[in-house]
């Protein structure tokens, strides 16, 4: 079982960034980003309330703050720029550059006192190597620079958020405490959408079929199954085994965005993706051994 639901995270979490490739392709980035937590938190509440009744959902106010703040860092910085992002860039790239958050929460780490391993240290040299690479001239142009600085941001601010969760008061039941920061992050994409203009112009005649059926799947599969697995294995498995998704989920983005969407294989993306694997792979070896 566990097995299988290391699968499951694997592949549909490094699904997702074809999910958001395809969906962004005739909805605005951030509503749709939106719509995907709000829909999602709605629906873990409401199951959360149908198997174990109301008071599963009760928190108390400190905790639900702490929610609050987490999902706005995660979801509304992490994914919701991560959905601006892929308007500009390819699945595949986007998902490295997701892979570069465990880098930025060792620095964030170290900024508090905590002594990272030499391993670790190397993987975030890598990561930095990697990300070099990636931007170099030639790319594909300004607006993939654009694109790639607004999805650094968005992984700087989900390694906060990561970073943070670990220490403020958030409710003890997982489902909960996921829902909660659904709600909230979903609700920090639709301001921002807001701001951005988005419903300017919007019809809702405009998106394709491909564009609602992959803004549900991310809804069903990607934040509702693959997470429900996540938090199962958390509590089933060694965490370093189940830390292997790092890794997995952008080799498996790639390969699905070049499959399916076509996505050419530049030298940029083939040996900076290749550094930022290596990179991921030190820094969750050297959490490995330190924790023994």
């Amino acid at each position: 079982m566990a097995w299988l639901a290391l699968t499951v995270v694997y592949i549909v979490w490094g699904s997702t960034y074809l999910g958001i490739r395809i969906t962004v392709e005739t909805l605005p980035p951030l509503l749709s980003a939106g719509a995907r937590f709000i829909t999602a938190g709605a629906l873990l509440i409401a199951l959360l309330a149908w198997r174990r009744g109301p008071t599963a959902l009760r928190v108390a106010p400190r905790q639900l703050a702490s929610a609050a703040l987490v999902g706005l860092l995660l979801l509304t910085g992490g994914n919701g720029l991560a959905f601006l992002a892929e308007t500009q860039l390819p699945s595949g790239l986007t998902a490295l550059l997701v892979a570069l958050t465990p880098a930025w929460m060792t620095l964030l780490r170290v900024g508090s006192g905590y002594r990272p391993s030499v391993m670790a240290l190397i993987g975030v040299g890598l990561g930095v190597l990697g990300l070099l690479v990636l931007t170099a001239p030639g790319l594909s142009g300004r607006t993939a620079v654009t694109g790639i600085i607004v999805m650094v941001a968005g992984t700087l601010m989900w390694a906060l958020g990561s970073v943070l969760s670990s220490r403020l008061p958030l409710p003890g039941d997982v489902f909960a405490t996921s829902a909660y920061e659904m709600l909230a992050g979903g609700a920090g994409c639709l301001l921002l959408a807001m701001l951005h203009g988005e419903p300017t112009g919007f019809h809702l005649h405009a998106v394709s079929v491909r564009s609602w059926a992959a803004l549900a799947y991310l809804v069903v599969f990607g934040s509702i199954g693959a997470f429900t697995c996540y938090a199962w294995l958390l509590h089933a498995a060694p965490l370093p085994i189940v830390s292997t998704y790092a890794y997995v989920n952008p080799v498996v983005a790639v390969i699905l965005g070049a499959l399916v969407l076509r996505e050419p294989l530049t030298w940029n993306i083939v040996i900076g993706g290749t550094v930022i694997v290596a990179a991921v792979a030190s820094i969750v070896s050297g959490e490995r051994h330190r924790s023994r």
